[in-house]
């Protein structure tokens, strides 16, 4: 079998990285990975792979820094020409991101079956790009590898058994990944002692999504938020480039210690030294309970309610208020994983098997 991936964003290819070693272990299935360059920058150069352990992509199509129906039209016309010459099995895709939409239509249109991991997520949220993207992508995949139960609920709840395709409890791509790379980075990582928090106590957090730094009340009360958590915690925060942006044009001054932003590798060791994580991202919500750290989401909704059902995470807003009282609520409880919400690192085994079965 010939699997063709698209992938697009940093964090997709991680995620990946933990299926391909899976694949690899399968000597009837061959990978072939296409990188659309959405994300371009130098996080995303040589480095990146040679830190993370993970090959080359087979395709570069270099397509970034346009509109979404610019950018997924371009996106969808190079892959067909990669499918068209590949003529694989499948299609892979990850996600919720424009690459991942583009691959899937592409793969479709010329009849070809697509797998989408991390199917099933909703916001419940169609302002978000990314929501309009994950309902399409599932609604035309063949084979459906969902995360969580709440997941599979979902797909459930909208019909899709009912539609010819298969849904799959995998369990969480992204904690094989993290189980793997924490390995690394206790071998690697220096950023403990290069910002001399070793053995401290410290509030990991990062802000970068639209919604807040493009709402100027919204970001106000975020930065009001923190300053205050400063006067009494040390906050690490990698300021991502539109944040910094955004503060500068509203001229709000963040209290906190901002540094560039970092590898995953740094990353993840933050995060298992942190004492709460602050974020409005998607994936940290995740990789803060797969390293026993309470989160707080800097969001009015989240994908991972199972998290929020457990108490693992609580969703503030932009609170300043609440922000302040769950960090001094969470800061010193001890974290007890009372549940396994996402499979305990065993979804790329999983999934790799899977496909073979149906191959």
């Amino acid at each position: 079998m010939k699997i063709l991936t698209i992938l697009g964003a940093r964090p997709q290819f991680i995620k990946a990285a933990a299926v391909s070693r899976a694949f690899a272990k399968v000597p009837e299935i061959t990978e072939l990975v296409v990188h659309t360059g959405q994300h371009f920058d130098s996080n995303m150069s040589g480095i990146f792979f040679d830190e993370l352990e993970i090959p080359e992509p087979d395709y570069r199509l270099e397509i970034n820094s346009l509109s979404h129906g610019a950018m997924t039209g371009r996106m969808m016309e190079r892959i067909e020409e990669v499918i068209l010459a590949e003529n694989p099995d499948r299609v892979m895709v990850y996600g919720d991101t424009n690459s991942t939409l583009a691959g899937a239509l592409a793969a479709r249109k010329l009849q070809v079956d697509v797998i989408h991991i991390e199917a099933g997520l909703r916001s419940f949220d169609m302002a978000m790009p990314e929501e309009i993207n994950r309902i399409l992508t599932d609604r035309i995949s063949s084979v459906l590898y969902c995360p969580t139960d709440t997941a599979v609920a979902n797909l459930q709840r909208e019909g899709f058994d009912d539609y010819e395709c298969r849904i799959v409890l995998s369990g969480d791509v992204m904690e094989d990944a993290a189980r793997y790379y924490a390995g690394l980075a206790r071998e690697r990582s220096t950023i403990l002692s290069d910002l001399e928090l070793a053995g401290e106590s410290y509030l990991l957090c990062t802000l970068h999504r639209a919604e807040n730094t493009n709402d100027p009340v919204r970001l106000g009360e975020l930065v009001a938020g923190l300053n205050t958590l400063s006067e009494n915690h040390t906050i690490v925060m990698p300021l991502h480039p539109r944040t910094k942006a955004a503060l500068e044009k509203q001229k709000l001054t963040l209290n906190v210690e901002l540094i560039d932003p970092v590898g995953y590798l740094d990353m993840i060791t933050l995060l298992a030294g942190a004492s709460v994580v602050l974020t409005d991202s998607g994936g940290l919500q995740k990789e803060a309970y797969f390293f026993d750290s309470y989160c707080l989401t800097m969001r009015d909704q989240t994908e991972w309610v199972e998290l929020v059902d457990h108490g693992f995470n609580v969703l503030v807003g932009a609170d300043q208020t609440k922000l302040v009282n769950e960090v001094e609520r969470l800061i010193n409880k001890p974290f007890l994983r009372t549940v396994e919400l996402y499979g305990g690192g065993t979804a790329a085994a999983k999934i790799a098997a899977d496909v073979l079965a149906n191959a």
